[in-house]
């Protein structure tokens, strides 16, 4: 491919993935957590029933992943990712209509699993279609498409709630945003076709490497932490009243618009890892997903504990994401959509387990005392991490150029 296609895909890929991870891993992801004060006064929900929800939300996203690498081996990275936006609209409508608590359940399983659906492909994509020196770059550019998401959703459900409009009609634009994102994907993948790769069992074979431990490790805790916080930060704060001069109703719009905000730092993520190396930025991420959890469980009604909580939260996550997806890419070139696949996994295991179990301990203790627990789990991470953990294996053969 001559510069200027290449250029071209970098751009075309770049715009499609910051789209579609904004739509799924926006409204489709976290939707839920930013309506939970809606749906339990709708739908009569207790805290369990909250992380239940989630955690079946969740399920959906470990699903969807599943299905991805099957739908990728077979027929290339544009499937999967034009699925996910058609799971995204289609799940998103349902929760608009939802008559009650079985079928908002079913609509959020569909929303959450266009996450798992429409992400990793884009690993593969980049990985063929774009120059290696580009890569990190076009890698953060579609992990952080989830922090422009958030935030949009997040001042779509503050014009809901300050309009006094029903919470059903956010949710169709959700929707209709979806459908929007899906044509554009669509548009984009024209062209790219399947990669050239060994069977299923070869790929497979070459991932039992000593070097996917601590990678699947970090996606465990990533996953375990940002699925708990997503389902109950915002509605705590609701609880405990919120902070002074907010509406408590437009609390977790504000929670969500930060975590977006801040979250947008995702974008610095391979400059950042280029100036400090990678096993210091997994423990300052580590830490500050740590510290994020435990400002909302002590001081939730304060400016300075939501704003920061929340900013920590999207740093946390948006930057870890694309660590995640680079840093697979790295240990396994000729294979970059399943070993980003097995990073994501290790944390839709931890998001279904999470929430359910989360939802549990709050129940029989508190909120409070459920928030520290998950806190000290990102914490304890970042004290154990070691350099050696996170060396970076050498690719077996020099990069492939675009195709």
């Amino acid at each position: 491919m001559d510069g200027g296609g290449v250029i071209s895909r970098f751009w075309s890929l770049s715009a499609a993935g910051f789209a579609a991870t904004a739509i799924t891993f926006g409204p489709g992801r976290m939707g839920f957590g930013l309506f939970v004060p809606e749906f339990r006064s709708a739908f009569s929900m207790s805290t369990s029933a909250v992380g239940f929800v989630a955690s079946l939300g969740f399920l959906g996203f470990f699903v969807g992943l599943v299905i991805a690498q099957a739908q990728l081996t077979r027929w290339g990275p544009g499937l999967p990712v034009v699925s996910g936006l058609a799971a995204a609209t289609v799940g998103m409508g349902v929760v608009a209509l939802a008559p009650n608590l079985p079928v908002l359940a079913i609509g959020v399983f569909l929303a959450t699993s266009s996450a798992g659906l429409a992400w990793t492909p884009f690993n593969d994509a980049i990985h063929r279609k774009v120059r290696f020196e580009d890569r990190p770059s076009a890698l953060s550019v579609v992990s952080t498409g989830t922090g422009v998401g958030i935030a949009l959703a997040g001042v779509a459900a503050l014009v809901v709630v300050l309009g006094g409009l029903s919470w059903r009609l956010g949710w169709a634009f959700f929707a209709a945003a979806s459908a929007v994102a899906l044509f554009g994907n669509w548009v984009a993948f024209r062209g790219v076709g399947k990669a050239r790769s060994d069977g299923p069992k070869e790929a497979w074979r070459e991932l039992v490497h000593a070097a996917v431990v601590p990678l699947a490790a970090i996606g465990l805790v990533y996953g375990t932490t940002s699925a708990i916080y997503i389902a109950f930060a915002a509605d705590h704060v609701v609880m405990v009243g919120g902070v002074p001069g907010v509406p408590v109703a437009a609390m977790p719009a504000l929670v969500f618009i930060c975590y977006g905000l801040f979250g947008l730092a995702g974008l610095l993520t391979g400059r950042v890892e280029a100036m400090i190396g990678l096993p210091l930025l997994l423990r300052l991420l580590m830490l500050a997903g740590a510290l994020s959890v435990a400002l909302v469980a002590i001081a939730p009604d304060t400016w300075t504990g939501v704003i920061l909580s929340a900013g920590g939260q999207g740093v946390h996550v948006m930057m870890t994401s694309a660590v995640l997806a680079f840093w697979s890419e790295r240990l396994f070139p000729s294979l970059p959509s399943l070993s980003f696949t097995v990073a994501l996994l290790a944390a839709a295991v931890g998001s279904v387990v999470g929430p359910a179990a989360a939802g549990i301990v709050s129940d029989a203790f508190g909120a409070e005392a459920m928030l520290l627990g998950t806190a000290a789990l990102p914490a304890l991470t970042a004290l154990l991490l070691r350099d050696r953990h996170v060396r970076e294996r050498p690719p077996r053969a020099a990069p492939p150029e675009p195709t």
